[in-house]
């Protein structure tokens, strides 16, 4: 049997738990905390994409599902017009190599305990 057939695929959900083994590195455990929170993703275009984190690879390409991107308009355009312009783009994969920087929608604590993993996870 095809293990890639449509009945064989587990749901999102499913694949959540099953992932959750007691033996995943701190960096899965990580980025499973990042899953469906917001995020603001820059490019080195200068573009930034908005939507929700949905998973990341070993090699840091991301995917973000409902997003919306964000870009700059010309200087010149006239002054009622707005500076940015926006356009919904769904799901897409931002490769590591144009990323530029990434921020994720949480709390203070959160994200003082996001720090505090990264610190910990990045000593040697």
């Amino acid at each position: 049997m095809d293990p890639f057939q449509a009945a064989d695929v587990p749901s999102n959900q499913e694949a959540v738990v099953r992932s959750s083994e007691p033996n995943t590195s701190p960096h899965v455990a990580r980025a499973k905390k990042l899953l469906h929170r917001r995020m603001l993703v820059g490019v080195n275009d200068g573009r930034f994409f908005a939507g929700s984190f949905y998973c990341i690879d070993k090699q840091g390409n991301i995917i973000l599902q409902d997003t919306v991107e964000y870009r700059s308009t010309r200087r010149d355009a006239s002054p009622s017009s707005s500076p940015m312009e926006q356009r919904c783009l769904g799901l897409i994969l931002i490769p590591f190599s144009c990323r530029t920087s990434c921020h994720v929608d949480c709390s203070v604590e959160e994200q003082l305990s996001l720090m505090s993993l990264y610190e910990v996870s990045s000593k040697p």
